[in-house]
């Protein structure tokens, strides 16, 4: 039964006469139309940065430098070699960066005011300093202990112990491990207090919290940084040419020295830096995807993916037509 308010006396038609139903298309509505809106300054800006990296290009193709030197130079076997210590020097002093920032991250959380201020007291040392002075200090430090004596252990000359490789390991390290103590405190106090008082609720102890419940957790916020970290660090590592150690930029520089040809050089080492922290810019984005899949209902896209679903766009619009 209907209401005599729903409707108003208007809506009603008068005795004896029938209303039609408006008429629809038989295709359907109309379809509306966008026009989308003109953006002439994305354009202007979008040939101005063009024209300005046009000009950039043919600055360097009419400068003084033979460009086929560095396709020939690329792969010679004293280039390969640097670059390979270059990845060996980075990719050990990383190690000694994340288990040495870990353990000072711990110290630094810790409630005993030594183990803490003595953690904070190495954060602020080799934050504070260059990491070029650290590695003149430990290529020097012969000056200070002429001799390595660790009683029946160990016991030769600082000479014979700081090597180059050894200089390098130590200055890259141990500067490392300072950010990376920074990175994992942050991890750590990330995590809610709640799944640590829980843990501990179960008869679980402070070290299995933290690896089992607590570490986990934090690597979703630790993960992202920590790549970033060892990028920088693999072209930081060109500092090690201070203490001779022979990788990448000395093996370049050594040729360029020699043969005259000091700008191609540098960028064959460039070419190499950049080839390098490419593929590592790849593998820190799908870790990161790992570790974000606690946290995120749907994953983004991998490139493939996205290339995929493309490609699969076109061809159904292709078949439609």
């Amino acid at each position: 039964m209907t209401d005599k308010f729903d409707k108003s006396p208007s809506d009603n038609p008068p005795p004896g006469e029938t209303v039609s139903p408006s008429p629809v298309p038989a295709g359907g509505p109309e379809a509306i139309k966008a026009i989308p809106v003109s953006h002439y300054g994305r354009w202007a800006s979008g040939i101005i940065v063009l024209a300005l990296l046009a000009a950039l290009v043919y600055a360097f193709s009419q400068g003084n430098i033979q460009w086929h030197t560095v396709g020939d130079q690329l792969f010679v076997s004293s280039v390969v070699q640097g670059a390979g210590r270059t990845l060996l020097i980075s990719v050990l002093s990383m190690i000694v960066g994340v288990v040495l920032g870990i353990v000072l991250a711990v110290m630094r959380l810790s409630k005993n005011p030594v183990t803490s201020g003595v953690a904070w007291l190495y954060i602020w040392f080799f934050r504070g300093t260059p990491v070029y002075v650290q590695l003149l200090l430990w290529f020097n430090l012969a000056l200070i202990f002429p001799v390595l004596n660790l009683g029946p252990i160990y016991k030769d000359e600082m000479t014979d112990v700081m090597t180059p490789f050894m200089c390098a390991l130590l200055g890259l390290g141990l500067n490392e491990a300072a950010y990376m103590a920074e990175i994992c405190r942050a991890g750590l106090l990330a995590v809610d207090e709640g799944q640590t008082e829980a843990s501990h609720a179960l008869g679980m102890s402070h070290t299995k919290t933290l690896r089992r419940i607590v570490i986990p957790q934090a690597m979703r916020v630790i993960v992202p940084p920590t790549g970033n970290e060892f990028i920088n660090l693999l072209k930081t590592s060109s500092l090690v040419v201070a203490v001779t150690y022979n990788e990448l930029l000395r093996s370049t520089s050594v040729i360029g020295s020699t043969s005259y040809a000091v700008m191609e050089m540098l960028f064959v080492a460039s070419i190499w830096y950049l080839v390098m922290t490419s593929v590592f810019s790849v593998f820190q984005y799908y870790l990161e995807r790992y570790y974000a899949r606690g946290s995120s209902r749907s994953l983004p896209k991998t490139p493939w993916q996205k290339i995929k679903a493309n490609v699969l766009v076109l061809g159904s619009g292709r078949g439609k037509g």
